[in-house]
C-alpha cells in the first residue's frame, strides 16, 4: 500500500464517519430544539401575594387583571403583538429561563414572621412542551438562577406595561 492510499483510507474511515455522525446529532438536536417560537401558543403570568395573586395576564384570551394603587381590581383586554411575543421568547432564551428551576418558592421558615412577598407565576406554552416557574421575589437560591427568573419575569412585566401605555 502506497503512502497516499494509507492517508486515503485514513480519511474514509475516521473522518467521514466523525461528520456523518455529526450531521446526525445536530439535525436532531435542531430538530428537537426544547422551545421553538414557531411552536409558540401563550405567555401567560400571574403575580402577586401568595394569598391573593389577583394580577393576571394571558396572550391567548388576552385577559389582563390588575389592582391599581387604590387597590381596585380592573379587568382589561391586552394584546401583545406578535413581535413582541418573539421579543419576549428571545428575551427567556438568552436569560437562560428555560435552565432555572420550576419551583423558587421561599420555605415559610426562611422567611420572617409576618413578612409578605410577592409571588411570580410566569408560564410559557408551546404546542408540546411548557415551562412554568413559581417565584418568590425573596428566594434565596443560586443567585443566577434567580437572576435569569427575576429579569425574564421583568421584561415580561415591562412589556405589559408599555403595551397598556399604547
Amino acid at each position: 500500500m502506497s503512502d497516499r492510499s494509507k492517508k486515503i483510507f485514513l480519511a474514509l474511515s475516521i473522518i467521514v464517519p466523525f461528520m456523518l455522525y455529526c450531521v446526525f446529532y445536530y439535525s436532531n438536536m435542531i430538530k428537537n430544539a426544547p422551545f421553538r417560537f414557531t411552536d409558540f401558543e401563550s405567555l401567560e403570568l400571574t403575580y402577586g401575594f401568595p394569598d391573593s395573586m389577583l394580577n393576571y395576564y394571558n396572550s391567548k384570551t388576552h385577559q389582563y387583571n390588575y389592582l391599581t394603587k387604590e387597590g381596585q381590581l380592573v379587568k382589561d383586554t391586552l394584546t401583545l403583538k406578535k413581535d413582541e411575543l418573539l421579543y419576549l421568547h428571545r428575551k427567556a432564551q438568552e436569560f437562560g429561563f428555560w435552565n432555572v428551576d420550576n419551583d423558587m418558592i421561599t420555605p415559610e421558615e426562611g422567611r420572617k414572621q409576618g413578612q409578605r412577598v410577592a409571588r411570580y407565576k410566569l408560564t410559557f406554552t408551546y404546542k408540546e412542551k411548557s415551562k412554568t416557574v413559581t417565584m418568590d421575589a425573596d428566594y434565596p437560591g443560586n443567585p443566577k438562577m434567580v437572576e435569569a427568573a427575576r429579569t425574564t419575569v421583568d421584561e415580561v412585566l415591562r412589556m405589559l406595561a408599555s403595551a397598556k401605555a399604547k
